[in-house]
């Protein structure tokens, strides 16, 4: 693998899991975000997704962003000072969560490259798809003014993800095209024609330079990405966390991949994963259908199975 001195990640445990409470709170005996819970083994999938990353990225160059309700779950995670935990003051959604850590990094290290991963994904073959997230480091240092999302080649046509249709080729990056389309949550008659048409799932999974990042909030979500730029004259100072809270009471919620992907489509790439086994654990059918995919039988699974029936 190249030098990965210049690449940060950033690891979005933000969410609140709604659709996976029911097993999360019956697998944890109380109520308990998805990436806090050990849905397979003994790490949680946050702990997980840290493990995956840990090859590429160094923990004091790793930010995992999470919400302020969640702070005790967070302290039990990472009790020590790396990898760095910035906490919002509430939930405004993924382009809030995604921006906020980039605004972090910029004030850092200006020639930042990031790496994005969520905290709900189930990866099998996690070295594979690690070499993915490499690849697409070399791009974005060879095209800096791409993001470069991974397309994971889907079993099916699933209207709860988002799908991208892969455009022309990338001129000296063999393997990676434009894109022509994106599509987040479409209908289920259109998922069907995307998946005949050989398009691809989005895995939320992306690397871009910091800066095209900070330009893409500033073209497709101005409002927000100005709340945030404003925080930068109190950073590293005692009124950091009071200029924080306040860009965050006025702001709204947003989603990146709906209102900076499915629109900025001219600004990306797509990188496709291929033999790599992937879901995004969003709902207790996915999980339950994935680990019998690989005959693994966590000690929940089957009375939850015989309960849910």
């Amino acid at each position: 693998m190249e030098s990965t001195d210049d690449v940060w990640g950033i690891v979005l445990a933000g969410g609140d899991g709604t659709r996976l409470g029911p097993l999360t709170r019956y697998i944890a005996g109380a109520p308990c975000p998805k990436q806090f819970c050990a849905l397979s083994g003994s790490r949680t999938l946050l702990g997980q997704t840290l493990d995956r990353i840990a090859p590429l990225i160094a923990p004091e160059r790793t930010v995992v962003v999470g919400n302020q309700a969640h702070a005790g779950f967070l302290r039990r995670e990472l009790p020590g000072p790396v990898p760095h935990t910035l906490l919002q003051p509430s939930n405004r959604g993924t382009a809030p969560g995604i921006l906020w850590p980039v605004h972090w990094v910029s004030w850092r290290d200006t020639q930042a490259v990031i790496a994005v991963f969520p905290s709900d994904h189930f990866v099998l073959q996690e070295p594979a798809f690690l070499a993915h997230v490499a690849r697409a480091v070399g791009i974005v240092r060879q095209h800096p003014g791409v993001l470069v999302l991974l397309g994971v080649d889907p079993d099916g046509p699933d209207e709860d993800y988002g799908w991208i249709e892969p455009g022309e080729a990338l001129p000296g990056a063999p393997g990676c095209f434009g894109v022509r389309g994106f599509w987040e949550k479409p209908s289920a008659e259109r998922a069907c024609t995307l998946f005949r048409s050989g398009c691809l799932w989005n895995s939320l999974v992306f690397v871009a330079r910091v800066e095209r990042l900070k330009s893409l909030g500033r073209r497709y979500v101005p409002d927000i990405d100005a709340r945030l730029s404003r925080i930068e004259g109190f950073a590293a100072g005692e009124c950091e966390a009071w200029a924080l809270r306040q860009a965050y009471r006025l702001m709204r919620s947003a989603n990146f991949s709906r209102e900076v992907l499915e629109t900025g489509t001219e600004s990306l790439a797509v990188l496709p994963v291929y033999g790599v086994l992937w879901s995004d654990w969003g709902t207790p059918e996915r999980v339950v259908r994935t680990l019998r995919r690989i005959s693994a039988a966590p000690p929940w699974i089957e009375a939850w199975s015989k309960q849910s029936a």
